[in-house]
C-alpha cells in the first residue's frame, strides 16, 4: 500500500494527493484514493460528497478509518498547521508522503487535540 500511496502522490504532483486506508483489527486492508478538492500544492481537502463515497466504500467491507494519507510536494513530510487544524480522526494515523527531495520520505503521526506525535510506520512484507 505504501507503493500505491507514493504512486498516487507522484501522479497528483505538483498538487497534494489524499486518500484513506481502511483497517480491520488495526491492520490495513484497503486503500481508497480521494480527490483533493483544492487541487493545490499547499493543502488538501476532501469534499463532503467525496468523503461520503470513501466512507461508503469502507462500510462495504466493515472497515474503519485507520489512516489518512496525503502528500507534501514542496515541504518536509511533517504536519503543517493546516494539517493539524483539519485532523478530525484521533484514532487514525496521518501519513505524509514527502516528495520534495525526489525520493519519497514517508512518515506517520497521530494528531490528537492539536498535539502531534510521530509514530513508527511498520511495513509488512507483501
Amino acid at each position: 500500500m505504501l507503493d500505491r500511496m507514493v504512486e498516487h502522490a507522484r501522479r497528483e504532483a505538483p498538487n497534494e494527493c489524499v486518500g484513506v486506508l481502511g483497517t480491520r483489527d488495526g491492520e490495513p486492508v484497503l486503500l481508497v484514493e480521494a480527490e483533493n478538492a483544492r487541487h493545490s500544492p499547499l493543502a488538501y481537502e476532501i469534499a463532503p460528497q467525496e468523503l461520503f463515497r470513501v466512507h461508503e466504500r469502507l462500510d462495504e467491507d466493515d472497515l474503519e478509518v485507520g489512516a489518512i494519507y496525503h502528500s507534501h510536494t514542496r515541504t518536509e513530510p511533517v504536519p503543517s498547521q493546516t494539517d493539524i487544524n483539519l485532523a478530525r480522526y484521533p484514532d487514525a494515523l496521518y501519513i505524509i508522503v514527502g516528495l520534495a527531495d525526489g525520493e519519497p520520505d514517508i512518515r506517520a503521526f497521530t494528531i490528537v487535540d492539536g498535539q502531534v506525535t510521530q509514530q513508527e510506520l511498520e511495513v509488512a512484507a507483501a
